[in-house]
């Protein structure tokens, strides 16, 4: 874990001074005015869901766009709290389902790689796993602002997990998998053509990273969705999935192409029961496949 600056010391101090009711009401108010006035992200925001839903009318896309920077506003706003979690307290956060997907993936003693999206609050589910399972490795890609990645790094060490740097990270995972840890892996993002594979998102070719397909082809281990959704109640339930199925045809790209896709599909059906929860915003189809030469 990275060393806590005095600046980091600070920020947790001041946000955790103020209740987490007002904190939630602060961050949902600030997220709204965002929405209003960054024209840009809105219009991203926008087109995305009228993209991958078509069958909405524009009122119900905009009602899903709001609350999706509403959603966005409540992981802020809880996110300064993850140092207050505890296994003693770990209900009071959420419900967790799925434990025995775990324990048995957990037996073959390959290791265990989860995947999941920037979907309901990521960082809440990544500090309660080290608590509910086992310390996890997560991959991680380092913020552009260096006061910004101190403090989210911060809380994501909180619990014991460690983190690993995106960039030349496939060795270090497969150690890691070697000893029989957990790797968490965030598989919803747009990547460059060289990094990834096309696959098929809300009817749409994303540009989709394959170094999990190719992580779980090389090692062996056990491939697990894990996902988090808030609950109207406030609190989340965790959710790890059954150990997915691996397609192992000997064609090493169709395999990685299949796996991929499977991975993605999953990911999708997710976003769609809870829409209002997926991180929106970003860029997801950026990437185009007329720009591979």
């Amino acid at each position: 874990m990275k060393k806590e600056t005095r600046t980091t010391r600070i920020v947790f101090i001041i946000f955790r001074a103020i209740p987490l009711r007002i904190r939630r009401l602060l961050f949902k108010t600030l997220m709204i005015l965002f929405y209003q006035f960054s024209e840009k992200n809105r219009l991203i925001v926008l087109y995305n869901l009228t993209r991958a839903f078509p069958e909405k009318d524009m009122s119900e896309v905009t009602e899903i766009a709001r609350n999706c920077y509403k959603s966005l506003g409540i992981l802020a706003a809880e996110f300064f709290d993850i140092l207050s979690m505890t296994r003693e307290n770990i209900s009071d956060w959420l419900e967790f389902e799925g434990i025995e997907n775990y324990l048995k993936a957990h037996e073959k003693n390959k290791g265990v790689l989860f995947f999941t999206g920037h979907f309901g609050n990521w960082e809440i589910m990544a500090a309660a796993f080290a608590f509910l399972c086992q310390p996890a490795y997560i991959v991680y890609r380092a913020l552009d602002n260096s006061v910004i990645g101190n403090i989210v790094d911060r809380a994501r060490s909180h619990t014991g997990n460690k983190l690993i740097s995106k960039g030349g990270a496939a060795r270090k995972i497969i150690r890691v998998l070697e000893k029989n840890k957990d790797v968490g892996i965030l598989i919803d993002q747009n990547v460059s053509w060289r990094e990834g594979v096309f696959v098929n998102f809300f009817g749409r070719p994303a540009s989709t990273t394959k170094g999990l397909a190719a992580l779980a082809l090389q090692t062996g281990a056990p491939v697990l969705p894990s996902f988090i959704f808030r609950m109207e109640n406030g609190k989340y339930r965790f959710v790890i999935g059954p150990e997915v199925e691996i397609s192992r045809t000997g064609d090493y790209d169709r395999d990685i192409l299949e796996n991929t896709q499977r991975f993605t599909d999953i990911v999708e059906d997710n976003v769609r029961r809870h829409p209002e929860q997926w991180f929106w915003l970003h860029q997801r189809w950026k990437t185009k496949k007329s720009q591979v030469s």
